[in-house]
């Protein structure tokens, strides 16, 4: 099985008494507020840190205020597994370059326990997946800095994380047999997503809570695709709603809505989480002059909402002080959009297929302002960081105003534009996933981006539980009424 792992065993009995901690405690603090005064005598200084700030910062997460998660036990297949056969396929169709698979006959070593993830672009932008597992995989003894406590009885558990690699599952059928991934039959994703779906279901955890306290995670727009319906209740981690909107308006016979009538995602329930930048981090020290206004990188054509991308690239490609180029970041299309991106005061960031992209992370970490141009978009960790303190929001029909978006952006003075990239170098942290660690299994940083995840998916836990309740005393033969999608 893939997720298994022995608990550590701890100290069943306490070594200090009561009293003797206190006395050790106010020691510290003593001991603490001294050497502060010795090294500031400054009346000027900074007032002394509290005894309590001393210890928060220090301490790991205690259990009392941490997310207790059980793992599903799927079978390896439906995880690892999946990256083994990722490693052992062709180059992907889809890509000029394939980075993976470049060496013909190279894999990797046998009984590798944790793979790592692929470095295609089309798939590493989805990762997510990956790192989340690989905290809940680390031995317990090394996960001091994580705010999730893993637990092997489910009946412990504030959730119940279920460990498909879904984007993976997905990306494998589009990159070899893409013409079948809309079908089931030949379709080994479905066949993935069924097992997985069935194995759920028929767990007591799942029947406990009608699946509302298990987590799933979808950061692929078209992850899990044909059983959305079932997982619904489920919290569910994705990048934004966009591919749920998508199936929202054929549900309507063609007619758009910004009003998802079912009950499928909702930020009441749901996480939005960031997708993986492509992108290194530039700090803030090796920042340097910036002579392009504007820059972007992509595709020129898009569908749906990403129709404005088309009308903006034609309003502004030809102005001075600005950079429009077609392309994906992978090989030498990386190199152009390190240099653009790290060369530009603002970064344009329109609407694609979905409202947001990789390429917002990419333009955090490169410290190139944001212009996001959408008006649905979700953002990851909201009510944790202020987008507006570092970004600029453009409404699209201002946008497609001919010389508004450049006059608007001139506007920003020099000042305004380094305050925004101070505080995006203080963020950028909490948007990245990579721990550094082989296999994704190790200590994963406090600020960065998996434990917010956790802690945004326990400050859902209150609804979580109210939801589980209310449909517990049910009467039987009553139906669940439809859900609005409340923001």
């Amino acid at each position: 099985m893939a997720v298994k792992s022995t608990p550590t065993t701890t100290a069943s009995s306490s070594v200090c008494s009561v009293p003797t901690l206190f006395f050790a405690f106010t020691l510290l603090c003593a001991l603490s507020l001294s050497l502060f005064f010795l090294s500031n005598p400054s009346p000027s200084s900074s007032p002394p840190p509290s005894c309590s700030s001393f210890i928060s910062q220090n301490a790991p997460f205690s259990p009392q205020n941490s997310l207790k998660v059980y793992v599903a036990d799927l079978p390896r297949s439906l995880n690892y597994g999946l990256l083994e056969k990722y490693w052992a396929s062709g180059p992907d169709s889809r890509l000029h370059t394939d980075v993976d698979h470049q060496i013909p006959d190279t894999h990797l070593p046998k009984n590798l326990e944790f793979p790592p993830y692929p470095e295609n672009p089309l798939i590493k932008q989805y990762s997510a997946e990956y790192w989340i597992l690989g905290d809940l995989m680390t031995p317990q003894e090394h996960r001091t800095g994580s705010f999730a406590s893993r637990v092997f009885d489910a009946a412990e558990a504030d959730v119940v994380f279920v460990p498909f690699f879904a984007t993976l599952s997905a990306e494998l059928q589009l990159a070899t047999a893409r013409g079948v991934f809309r079908k089931k039959a030949g379709n080994e994703d479905y066949e993935r997503q069924r097992q997985v779906v069935d194995f759920v279901k028929n767990t007591e955890a799942w029947k406990r809570s009608g699946g509302r306290d298990h987590v799933f995670v979808l950061t692929d727009p078209v992850a899990m695709w044909h059983v959305r319906a079932e997982i619904a209740p489920a919290v569910l981690l994705v990048v934004d709603f966009g591919g749920w909107y998508r199936l929202e308006s054929k549900s309507l016979n063609g007619n758009s809505s910004d009003v998802i009538q079912h009950t499928q995602v909702s930020l009441l329930k749901d996480v939005i989480v960031p997708y993986t930048h492509l992108l290194p981090r530039l700090q803030l020290i090796e920042n340097k002059k910036r002579p392009t206004l504007l820059y972007f990188k992509g595709a020129k054509h898009r569908h749906r909402g990403g129709l404005v991308r088309e009308k903006l690239w034609d309003l502004v490609v030809n102005e001075p002080d600005v950079i429009m180029e077609e392309g994906f970041p992978n090989a030498t299309g990386r190199e152009q959009s390190i240099k653009g991106m790290r060369t530009s005061e603002f970064c344009l960031h329109p609407a694609g297929d979905t409202p947001t992209s990789c390429r917002l992370f990419d333009a955090i970490q490169s410290l190139c302002i944001p212009v996001i141009v959408s008006d649905n978009i979700e953002l990851p960790f909201e009510g944790m960081v202020d987008y507006s303190e570092f970004s600029v929001f453009v409404a699209v029909d201002d946008a497609l105003k001919p010389n508004w978006l450049l006059s608007h952006l001139r506007t920003f003075s020099r000042e305004q534009r380094d305050r925004f990239r101070r505080k995006m170098a203080q963020f950028q942290p909490m948007f990245e996933y990579d721990n550094g660690h082989p296999g994704g299994i190790g200590p994963i940083p406090p600020d960065g981006a998996v434990n917010h995840v956790w802690k945004k998916i326990h400050q859902k836990l209150p609804m979580i539980k109210e939801s589980i309740v209310r449909e517990r005393r049910k009467p039987p033969g009553v139906s669940v009424p439809r859900r609005c999608h409340c923001t």
